[in-house]
């Protein structure tokens, strides 16, 4: 792993683990313990959010927003992660046994 690979992975951890010890805190007082306290369906909406709005950002060649967007969706994907007791690790883990296969093959192997 390169050092910007390295650090781009701790930085993701970093990310969770803020994300993890904040939900814990005032909702008046953390976004993340906020959006924790109304549960996993505003989470994921949330989440979702973010999705149409990289998207748009994409469709608008703005590079600087479309970085922001991404950012912003990287963040609440690590909100849901912690949410549901999950980890980048297990990314990386399925992301490592989906290495060298064909995306069309692994669809199809996927259970219905």
């Amino acid at each position: 792993m390169d050092q910007l690979a390295k650090a781009s992975a701790d930085q993701f951890d970093r990310l969770l683990a803020a994300v993890v010890e904040r939900r814990e805190g005032d909702p008046a007082s953390s976004y993340v313990a906020k959006l924790t306290a109304k549960g996993r369906a505003k989470i994921a909406q949330k989440l979702g959010e973010e999705a149409v709005e990289t998207v748009i950002a994409a469709m608008g060649d703005d590079r600087a927003a479309l970085v922001g967007e991404a950012t912003d969706l990287i963040f609440h994907l690590a909100v849901l992660l912690a949410d549901a007791g999950l980890t980048f690790d297990d990314l990386r883990t399925e992301l490592l046994r989906r290495e060298g296969v064909s995306g069309l093959a692994e669809k199809a192997g996927r259970k219905p």
